[in-house]
């Protein structure tokens, strides 16, 4: 409900109230501890003021103030019922925008829709059940180096990385997987650290500044995009010289998609179709690495669901390769993979810009708030999950998930900006389990992982487990 028509005495609003503020040190407000372990900032923030709290951090005049919903009814209204009210208008977009292109992730209005509307047919699940084949043996190769393990064991936070970026890089390209996994793996470290810097930074120096940081940053976008541009005008040029329609893989099915006569949105040009592709290698890797690397996780650290994993893999699959079909029959991993994407969400926090004043639980955030969502804390919010750090795969039962809010688990967003590649993530995820699983029996070496917020969720040291070949 927008602010502007306040609700009678009876319906118990406190839009007149002021929202409560997370207490910090003078001057700074919380900026250390949003710095050293925002996640646990949010999360406590929630424990002692409730469901919309505001947070203030840095010094008078460069001082932000971040408006956090908590609720899963909040996260609806922000994402959902009332999204045109909140944009991604804020610096951390901003600098996601400058460094990875306007893509989906990042565009805006007409910019997005149009995008959207294009990229779409490209996405529906008959479209991504064909990429079944390629997850199964980029798969299979990674269980087979496996083999290799010094001592048996693996960090399954590194592989796991390595196994989503082969697989986006073979759909998305076809060929060349090799040289972009290599560009990928040298280039994206270094722009990623530079947008979480400059995103939460107070205040920027420009980037045309000639300083170390930006010229090491610059460098490896010059690399990425040039990558990219030479696959990209490769294909196109095939294309064109063989006289052929589009292939398989994604970008050929990017550089082909138009617009209908209703909508006229005609193609995408070179540069919007670097865009495309460098936000689906952003997004379509490192959030699905990051399920991956936590459901083996918390299967190493709870040996019983593990085994009641394996048996339904291998009831359901014997010795013959997963597809596209088996989702619906495998279940029980499907409860395994929503877990651990409720306890390690791969987007821990999500930001927004309120366009108007607005009423959220009852009190009011005020026009141009930074607006944070943040699933990490939500997903362990005590109203909708009872005991809320544990794990158990059996709360994503169909019975379990139709007693809760709609936005009590929202890993991939939700409303008119929900991921578009929800669907290909989960497809991947069951797949690449069900083969790992199959093949490995775990233990978990690190039982403790700390992590952090950036981009994604990020593991702050290893992901190490014990691995033992199992009897087949």
């Amino acid at each position: 409900m927008t602010v502007g028509t306040r609700t009678g005495s009876g319906s118990g609003s406190r839009s007149d109230a002021e929202v409560p503020t997370l207490s910090g040190v003078p001057l700074l407000g919380s900026l250390f501890d949003l710095t050293s372990d925002s996640l646990g900032t949010y999360l406590r923030a929630q424990q002692r003021h409730g469901d919309v709290v505001r947070i203030t951090a840095g010094p008078p005049g460069l001082r932000a103030e971040l408006y956090c919903v908590f609720s899963a009814e909040g996260a609806q209204q922000v994402l959902a019922s009332e999204s045109a009210n909140f944009r991604k208008d804020n610096t951390f977009y901003q600098e996601v925008r400058d460094s990875f292109g306007n893509g989906l992730l990042t565009s805006q209005d007409e910019d997005y829709l149009r995008q959207r509307r294009l990229v779409q047919p490209l996405f529906t699940k008959r479209r991504v059940d064909g990429y079944a084949g390629a997850v199964a043996a980029e798969t299979r190769a990674v269980v087979a180096d496996w083999e290799r393990a010094p001592g048996g064991v693996v960090d399954v936070g590194e592989e796991m990385m390595r196994l989503a970026l082969r697989a986006v890089a073979r759909i998305l390209f076809g060929t060349g997987v090799e040289a972009t996994v290599d560009v990928v793996d040298r280039c994206f470290p270094v722009i990623t650290e530079y947008v979480l810097r400059r995103g939460y930074s107070p205040a920027n120096i420009p980037r045309g500044w000639p300083t170390p940081g930006n010229k090491r940053a610059a460098a490896a976008m010059d690399e990425l995009y040039a990558a990219c541009d030479a696959i990209i005008a490769a294909r196109r040029g095939e294309g064109t010289a063989a006289g052929e329609g589009p292939g398989e893989d994604l970008l050929s099915l990017l550089a082909a998609a138009s617009g209908t006569e209703d909508t006229d949105d005609g193609e995408f040009d070179a540069t919007e179709l670097r865009d495309q592709v460098l936000i689906f290698l952003l997004a379509g890797h490192e959030t699905t690495a990051t399920s991956l690397a936590f459901s083996l996780h918390l299967l190493a650290r709870h040996p019983e669901e593990q085994a009641r994993a394996r048996e339904e893999v291998s009831r359901v699959l014997g010795d013959r390769t997963p597809e596209a079909a088996d989702l619906d029959r495998l279940p029980y991993l499907t409860r395994v993979l929503k877990e651990a994407m409720r306890l390690f969400p791969a987007a821990p926090v999500i930001g927004r810009s309120a366009v108007a004043a607005t009423e959220v639980g009852g009190l009011t955030i005020p026009a141009g708030a930074d607006v944070i969502l943040a699933p990490w804390v939500t997903h362990r919010h005590p109203r909708y999950w009872p005991d809320p750090d544990r794990f158990d795969p059996d709360r994503f039962t169909p019975e379990a998930e139709a007693g809760r809010p709609r936005y009590a688990w929202f890993p991939f967003g939700g409303g008119p900006r929900a991921c578009i590649g929800q669907h290909f993530s989960m497809l991947e995820s069951v797949i690449a389990l069900a083969m790992i699983l199959r093949a490995y029996e775990f233990e978990a070496v690190d039982t403790d992982v700390p992590v952090t917020a950036g981009i994604t969720l990020q593991a702050r040291g290893p992901v190490r487990c014990r691995i033992r070949g199992t009897a087949r």
